[in-house]
């Protein structure tokens, strides 16, 4: 919701931001007794695998200001870092993997950790790290984004999409990306005159051991898009909306950064991917433009005073009407992932 008190302290949470006590996925980093009923109230903790964006729009900046958000508290941890701006990527720049395993391993021999999104990472090394770190805690479930990378060299896309697969999918409890960047990922060989399913993708990512498929972004006719959870055996929910007349860059990175938080919280995973779409739409319905590039989403848009009139309201972002024919996703529980690699 808009919120119209100027004071923060007043401020309602958005729908769906859990604040609770995160349950020790890993029982050697619980909470010793003295700290119990402080941690009572305290927000779950993320951790995020990503690269920092220093535009603000996409990695780092966009999971920690979405995880803060709904409730969580972030656990960044720095694989590379981009040169780029609104618009577009000019170059990346990865840490060496020996970084990513101290920042990673630092915090979690100290934090109980409820759930970790791995983002763009950088490079096969760096996969291979957080694929090792992951298989030491075998019961946080993992969220793994699949970013567009086009924008990157063919030799070096095609490693690092070849060491997701062996090494960071096998672990992985969620997949999140477009239908196009999935399609030409996981079905490379794909002949048919139509395009594939959500089933059809997470039928392709069930033969890399993973449970569950989030596919954004599927074209449906009259400018709308539908995003599917889906298994290898069934479409488990859907839901669609109606496509923005502006072109945003961060919305993968806030969709899978929010299902990390809320799946963190103890939401169910149907919940969880019904509420981080809901706050995709509002994220996207309040974005704004900080640059001459694309717009970016305004992940507090919660904080944000309510405008005093229409004329105001119609000078913000461009606004998405949702259908309200949209298919429910029921609930059930998000397995913890096992290290099968």
């Amino acid at each position: 919701m808009i919120v119209s008190s100027h004071n923060p302290l007043d401020r309602p949470v958005p729908a769906g931001r859990k604040l609770g006590r995160a349950m020790a996925l890993n029982p050697s980093n619980s909470p010793g007794p003295d700290t119990e009923a402080a941690d009572e109230t305290a927000p779950v903790c993320v951790m995020v695998f990503n690269a920092s964006d220093p535009s603000g729009a996409s990695g780092l900046s966009a999971d920690i200001a979405t995880i803060a958000s709904v409730g969580g508290h972030p656990l960044p941890v720095v694989t590379g870092a981009y040169a780029r701006d609104t618009a577009r990527i000019f170059e990346h720049f990865p840490f060496d993997d020996e970084a990513v395993a101290e920042q990673a391993r630092a915090a979690l021999e100290d934090v109980p950790v409820a759930a970790i999104k791995v983002g763009f990472a950088g490079s096969a090394g760096n996969l291979a790290t957080i694929a090792e770190i992951a298989s030491d805690y075998p019961d946080i479930p993992i969220v793994s984004y699949m970013p567009d990378l086009s924008w990157w060299e063919e030799d070096a896309l095609e490693q690092y999409q070849d060491a997701f697969k062996e090494l960071v999918l096998p672990q992985t409890s969620v997949l999140v990306g477009s239908h196009s960047t999935l399609w030409r990922w996981l079905l490379p060989d794909w002949s048919s005159s139509r395009s594939p399913t959500a089933r059809d993708i997470a039928m392709a990512a069930e033969a890399l051991e993973v449970p569950y498929v989030l596919v954004t972004g599927m074209p449906l006719p009259d400018q709308f898009v539908d995003n599917v959870l889906a298994t290898a055996q069934s479409v488990l929910g859907s839901s669609k909306y109606e496509m923005f007349d502006a072109s945003f860059t961060g919305a993968g990175d806030t969709l899978s950064a929010a299902l990390t938080a809320l799946v963190a919280s103890g939401n169910d995973l149907g919940l969880a991917t019904q509420e981080a779409l809901e706050y995709l739409d509002r994220s996207l319905d309040s974005g704004f433009r900080p640059g001459m590039g694309h717009f970016i989403p305004d992940r507090m848009f919660w904080a944000q005073p309510e405008p005093e009139d229409e004329e105001a309201d119609a000078a913000s972002a461009p606004a998405a009407d949702t259908d309200s024919d949209a298919k429910p996703i029921e609930g059930f529980v998000m397995p913890p992932h096992d290290t099968k690699h």
